[in-house]
């Protein structure tokens, strides 16, 4: 049997469904200025509990507290292996797990999220500092 070394980009875009880049087509500056737009205007604010059913299908992708949510939906819209892989080995992006959806669980945090199918990319809002 022969095994197969496993990058967790596969599993975010498995080679089934995505073309070889020359098939491709590149997009334009403006079209990727209207798609950040698109993805902006559809990021919402979202309760943990109203996430769970897309945790428990695998379906959420966390976007660290500190990284640009819609620079990373983007990245999933447009096919972007290298931006994806590399924000994956930095830990920028990646499946939620268990722990952190208990602590989201317990806590209830500020949540934004987006959905670029089949995924929904989630972030935790970091706290605004308090000024007084």
């Amino acid at each position: 049997m022969h095994s197969q070394e496993f990058h967790p980009v596969d599993e975010i875009y498995p080679s089934a469904i995505i073309a070889p880049f020359s098939d491709r087509a590149n997009l334009m500056s403006e079209e990727s200025s209207t798609l950040y737009a698109k993805l902006l205007g559809e990021t919402a604010s979202i309760t943990w509990q109203e996430l769970q059913p897309f945790f428990a299908r695998g379906a959420l992708l966390r976007v660290a507290s500190d990284f640009d949510l819609i620079a990373a939906a983007q990245a999933v819209a447009e096919d972007d292996r290298e931006k994806v892989t590399a924000w994956l080995a930095e830990g920028h992006l990646g499946k939620l797990e268990a722990e952190q959806a208990q602590d989201w669980l317990e806590r209830d945090p500020s949540l934004w999220a987006v959905v670029v199918a089949p995924w929904v990319l989630v972030q935790e809002r970091a706290a605004k500092p308090n000024l007084h």
